[in-house]
């Protein structure tokens, strides 16, 4: 297939359908430099201006069932919306190098102040459901001089937590729909109505003359939610742009396209592969109402709301597609969509055959990182992977599998195909580094190739399979938990000695964390106290424990380190064990031993039924068992 010559400064479009890694390498035929025209953020939003300025760019559902009452922008009129912003922070006194933090839900406010800080300076997307206290040391370490935050009653309590900030603003921007944006003099910060700041300004021209060039920084993400110590990314205009660019060309995008983008808007997913590459290719983003899919109303509707905007393209977390597999159709003609991708956390084969059962929909996997500005690898529309296969590499950007070596770092040796090693990129979207003074050896190569931490392997037709991780990272429904926010949480109980979380299966989130506590002796404690304290003591409800189990001693290695891997298993045997047990109880039959249901590191789950005993529980056990992808066996009794 011809590919046609690329005007300047013109919107991105897809070259070739890629169906496999032959198309990627036809598309490298010419030079990049000749396909991405535009150099940064702002020129995108230009280009889809110019080219599809009446086309619909961005809507917004203030109901999970909202028709009549939808808010609607075309490219032109987002356009202005982010010049305006843009004009509006330089009018406050914003500069190239000043940072602006955003504390918003779902809105189309968010991507004014995604895209409009980003030609004005520097963009910092925070969680909001962090602690008043992270999110202000956050902004102490990017030196964020400008906040645009959510005035009106959420569930992150966004109003409140600004109240607290310690931070060195010189403005806040208050975004409100119902009219409660903060008056008076008793405010901390000077403050405005953002709304009211875009009216004064022009809409057809950055009035500071900036033109940023793609090595300018345009974005700080950090890298967690639940973390206790978020790294903070640094991502410059050019590695955005190429993030959009390759997503448009591994997925099709183009002006016929439509997404209801339900991923949270401080998440490098949400914002650059689920929102900024369809911006570039005159797509129309649908956000979901202020809680996304943490609405519970917009997943229990969401079929139906699929069947009125009619979605051409989905992504979603695996757990939102668990939960979308208990929502009935119910009839909703939902044949618009044309490719159902996910990513953020592993899905388990059985989520994946569950869900296409369900939707008809094969689901397509994708392996992203904010390290990667967003997306590392994609499984294309034309290609059906089975699940754990995360994709192939974008154009121009480079996938290695390593041998590990014996420091516990790739070696220079590459893993041969199918065989298991660590996953490292190079890549035009890589990232230009952490704030804070880490250094570049503890996630580069020596060669200066970005570490992953996940264990993968290659096969000759160039998709990359995810084998697990070599960090002690907990992944629950997409949500990094960095486990030291529940150890040191649990540490400041005077009766623990030692503590360790890990991540137990569960079918829903993927994983949950845990905790696995030694008292001190003689010290007293139970383990309903400890998961209160635990609880208090973890800011995000993702990241407390479902459970803590009270253990003689922690198990620790040879020199003295905690062993997670065992208590990872022993977290399997306890959820497995519970499985048995339940099935038991439904069938009315005594429980069977505890010990009967044992779980060993590489070697999976072992159930013993005593002789002649009922088979059934235990295979349905086995069954609920599948998802975790580890060996499940059945052993009658001698």
């Amino acid at each position: 297939m011809a590919m046609s010559p690329i005007p300047a400064q013109s919107m991105f479009r897809p070259l070739r359908a890629v169906r496999s890694l032959a198309d990627v390498e036809a598309i490298e035929s010419r030079p990049m430099a000749g396909l991405i025209t535009a150099q940064t953020v702002y020129d995108l939003f230009c280009n889809s201006a110019r080219e599809h300025g009446q086309g619909r760019a961005l809507s917004f559902l203030p109901q999970a069932g909202s028709v009549d009452d939808a808010r609607h922008l075309s490219y032109a009129e987002l356009l202005g919306k982010i010049r305006q912003t843009a004009n509006a922070l330089h009018a406050l006194g914003m500069c190239a190098s000043d940072t602006v933090a955003i504390l918003l839900p779902g809105c189309m406010e968010y991507h004014f102040a995604l895209w409009g800080g980003e030609a004005a300076g520097i963009v910092q997307p925070i969680n909001p459901l962090l602690s008043a206290e992270k999110i202000s040391a956050l902004m102490r370490t990017t030196g964020a001089r400008f906040l645009i935050a959510w005035a009106d009653e959420d569930d992150a309590g966004i109003r409140d937590k600004v109240a607290s900030l310690d931070a060195d603003l010189a403005h806040v921007l208050w975004v409100s729909h119902e009219g409660r944006v903060p008056q008076g003099d008793g405010q901390r910060w000077p403050a405005s109505d953002l709304h009211a700041a875009l009216a004064a300004q022009p809409a057809d021209r950055l009035v500071s003359g900036r033109q940023p060039q793609a090595g300018d920084v345009a974005a700080y993400f950090h890298t967690g939610g639940t973390t206790g110590a978020p790294k903070i990314a640094v991502q410059t205009h050019g590695a955005q742009v190429y993030t959009a660019w390759a997503s448009v060309q591994m997925q099709g995008l183009n002006t016929a396209d439509r997404t209801i983008n339900g991923y949270p808007l401080f998440h490098v997913a949400g914002v650059l592969p689920g929102s900024l590459a369809c911006f570039s290719a005159g797509a129309h983003v649908i956000i979901p109402t202020t809680g996304l899919f943490r609405n519970k109303a917009v997943i229990a509707g969401f079929w139906r709301m699929a069947a009125q905007w009619k979605p051409t393209l989905m992504s979603a977390v695996p757990t939102v597609l668990a939960a979308l597999v208990e929502v009935p159709l119910l009839g909703a003609n939902v044949s618009s969509i044309r490719y159902f991708r996910t990513g953020a956390a592993p899905l388990s084969p059985e989520v994946a055959a569950r869900f296409k059962a369900h939707s008809g929909f094969h689901v397509h996997e994708s392996l992203g990182m904010t390290e990667m500005t967003g997306i590392s690898t994609i499984t294309p529309p034309g290609l059906h992977a089975a699940a754990g296969h995360v994709g192939l590499r974008l154009p121009f950007a480079r996938l290695a599998v390593r041998r590990m070596g014996p420091d516990g770092r790739p070696s220079d040796q590459e893993a041969a195909p199918g065989e298991t090693g660590m996953v490292v990129f190079q890549s035009p979207n890589l990232f230009s580094g952490y704030l804070g003074g880490i250094a570049p050896s503890s996630y580069l190569t020596d060669d200066g190739w970005l570490i992953t931490g996940d264990l993968g392997s290659v096969g000759d037709d160039g998709l990359l399979r995810l084998r697990g991780r070599s960090k002690d990272v907990i992944i629950r429904s997409g949500h990094n938990i960095d486990p030291q926010v529940i150890e040191q949480a649990l540490e400041r109980h005077p009766a623990v000695k030692a503590c360790a979380a890990v991540g137990a299966p569960d079918a829903y989130a993927g994983e949950v964390p845990v905790a696995f506590v030694a008292l001190h002796p003689g010290a007293q404690a139970d383990e309903t106290e400890l998961l209160a304290f635990a609880a208090a003591g973890v800011d995000e409800a993702p990241a407390r424990p479902r459970y803590v189990r009270i253990i003689d001693a922690l198990p620790t290695t040879n020199v003295g380190k905690v062993y997670k891997p065992r208590l990872r298993s022993m977290a399997a045997e306890i959820y497995a064990r519970t499985l048995v047990a339940q099935a038991h109880e439904r069938m009315g039959l005594p429980l069977p031993p505890a010990d009967s249901t044992t779980h060993a590191e590489g070697e999976g789950f072992v159930l013993r039924p005593a002789r002649a005993h009922d088979r059934r529980p235990w295979e349905q056990a086995a069954e609920a068992l599948a998802f975790t992808g580890e060996p499940v066996r059945i052993e009658d009794a001698a």
